[in-house]
C-alpha cells in the first residue's frame, strides 16, 4: 500500500523493475504533493486577522483539501491494483476459439476499469486547481510561491494520468467507448491546463514584481 511506504521505500521500488508503482501512482502522487502544499497555505491563512474576512472560506477549503489528499493516495494504491489483472490477462491462453473469445473479453474489462483511475485522478486535480485559484488569490501572501509550486505538482498529476488513459484506450476494441474516454481526458486536460498556466502567470508575475 503506497500510503504505508515511507519515501525511500517508495522511490525505490518505483525505480525499480518492479512492475508497480509506475507512472500512475507517481501521478497521483503528484497531485497529494501539490494539495498537501495547497493545505499549508490554508493553514497559514487560518486565524491571520489580515485574513478574517476570508476565513471561513479557506476553513471550507482546507477541509476538502484534506479529502482529496486521502483520495489522491487511494487512487495511486488503486492503480497498482488495477495493473495486476490486466497484467495476468496478457497471460490468458488462447488455444481455442472459446478461449480466445474469453480472453478479447477480460482484456476489454481490465482496460476499461484501468483506464477509469487515471481519469479519476485527473478529476481530483481539475479540482484541486480550482481551489488552488482561490488560494492564489486569497491565500497567505507568505506562502503564494507555495501555491505557485502546488500548482505545477497538480498539473504534472493531470498530464501524467492521462498518458495512462490513452495507453489503455489505445487497445480497447470497442472504439467508440474509447473514443468517450479519450474525449472525457481531452477536455480535462485542456480545462486543467488553461487554469494551471493562468493560476501559475498570476504567481509569478506576483513574485518578479
Amino acid at each position: 500500500m503506497v500510503d504505508q511506504l515511507t519515501l525511500d521505500k517508495f522511490l525505490s521500488t518505483l525505480s525499480s523493475k518492479e512492475p508497480v508503482p509506475g507512472g500512475g501512482g507517481a501521478s497521483a502522487l503528484a497531485g497529494a504533493l501539490g494539495n498537501a502544499l495547497g493545505q499549508m497555505v490554508a493553514n497559514l491563512t487560518i486565524g491571520k486577522k489580515r485574513y478574517a474576512d476570508v476565513e471561513d472560506e479557506i476553513k471550507g477549503l482546507l477541509a476538502r483539501m484534506e479529502d482529496l489528499q486521502k483520495e489522491f493516495v487511494i487512487l495511486a494504491d488503486r492503480d497498482e491494483e488495477v495493473f495486476a489483472p490486466l497484467a495476468a490477462a496478457y497471460g490468458l491462453p488462447t488455444g481455442t476459439e472459446e478461449e480466445k473469445a474469453h480472453k478479447a473479453a477480460v482484456m476489454e474489462q481490465r482496460l476499461l476499469d484501468a483506464s477509469y483511475v487515471p481519469l479519476e485522478v485527473m478529476e481530483k486535480a481539475v479540482e484541486m486547481l480550482g481551489i488552488l485559484d482561490v488560494l492564489a488569490v486569497k491565500g497567505s501572501r507568505m506562502a503564494v510561491s507555495d501555491v505557485g509550486v502546488g500548482v505545477q505538482f497538480v498539473r504534472t498529476a493531470l498530464l501524467g494520468a492521462v498518458m495512462n488513459v490513452y495507453i489503455n484506450t489505445k487497445s480497447m476494441k470497442d472504439r467508440e467507448k474509447a473514443g468517450e474516454l479519450n474525449r472525457e481526458a481531452e477536455e480535462l486536460v485542456r480545462t486543467g491546463t488553461e487554469a494551471a498556466d493562468r493560476i501559475y502567470g498570476v504567481v509569478l508575475a506576483g513574485l518578479r514584481g
